[in-house]
């Protein structure tokens, strides 16, 4: 298969199984934190990569530095992220994921991870393996 007709279709199915997954976040309102996507993709960044300056994670989330300011600011407000002095830079601060962000992060984390889980369950161990091996390769076109 040529590239062109197969970027089309992985772009729709992966457009397709983004939106489902994205289907399955609390509910604004519904006893759970209301993050925007890019609230929750900021704090999810700080969570992995375990602290970060502003200026780092807005460069990793390819947003300006007033942006990020205001998602930090609510992510904060919330309890979700905390500030601590940077160890060798005084102008600075690093940011690091609060228990109860590191909390919400797993929540959504095994929601998701239960749906897929069943889908997974529900086809045969040929596509299970199928997928098992183009996970990296999909995973390498994420980080192109």
């Amino acid at each position: 298969m040529s590239p062109t007709p197969l970027a089309e279709e992985l772009r729709i199915a992966i457009a397709r199984l983004s939106r489902r997954l994205r289907t399955l976040r609390p509910v604004p309102g519904a006893g759970a934190a209301p993050l925007s996507l890019t609230q929750f993709a900021a704090l999810a960044a700080i969570e992995r990569h375990g602290s970060m300056t502003p200026r780092e994670l807005a460069d990793h989330e390819k947003v300006q530095p007033p942006s990020m300011t205001r998602v930090i600011a609510f992510l904060e407000g919330e309890g979700l992220v905390e500030r601590s002095p940077h160890p060798t830079d005084g102008r600075q601060v690093v940011l690091h994921a609060t228990e109860a962000g590191r909390n919400l992060l797993a929540e959504e984390r095994r929601r998701k991870e239960a749906w897929l889980s069943q889908r997974l369950a529900e086809l045969t161990s040929e596509e299970r393996e199928i997928l098992h091996r183009a996970a990296p390769i999909l995973d390498k076109l994420s980080k192109a």
